[in-house]
């Protein structure tokens, strides 16, 4: 599969995660499911927000563009979610208002193996 570089390139619940993860700048999301390589944003999944004293508020930056070049992490981000068949992110890590880690629960497809 392609990995995606571009917001033009998105899925529209796609574009209201990324916009959500940079909005929450530090943090994690949590019990996030996937359907056929689709994230599921109803319900909104569990947001943690990170605060850290004496720093920037990540959050206070302002607007982001409606179109843009992802970084790497998103492209990586996407990719996975997109080749999960059916599973749940326990934990999504946010830094800096991108992707940074994950934890997944696969639930194996018979037909595909244990990718989801």
């Amino acid at each position: 599969m392609n990995r995606v570089t571009s917001t033009s390139e998105l899925r529209s619940s796609e574009r209201v995660f990324v916009a959500a993860m940079q909005r929450l700048g530090f943090g994690r999301l949590e019990f996030l499911q996937i359907e056929h390589g689709e994230l599921l944003l109803d319900p909104w999944p569990t947001t943690v927000r990170g605060v850290k004293f004496g720093s920037e508020d990540v959050a206070a930056r302002g607007t982001f563009p409606d179109e843009f070049e992802l970084k790497r992490q998103f492209g990586e981000f996407f990719e996975y979610v997109r080749a999960v068949d059916a599973g749940e992110i326990r934990c999504l890590e946010v830094r800096h208002g991108l992707p940074f880690s994950m934890e997944v629960e696969h639930r194996p497809d018979k037909n595909r193996g244990s990718r989801g």
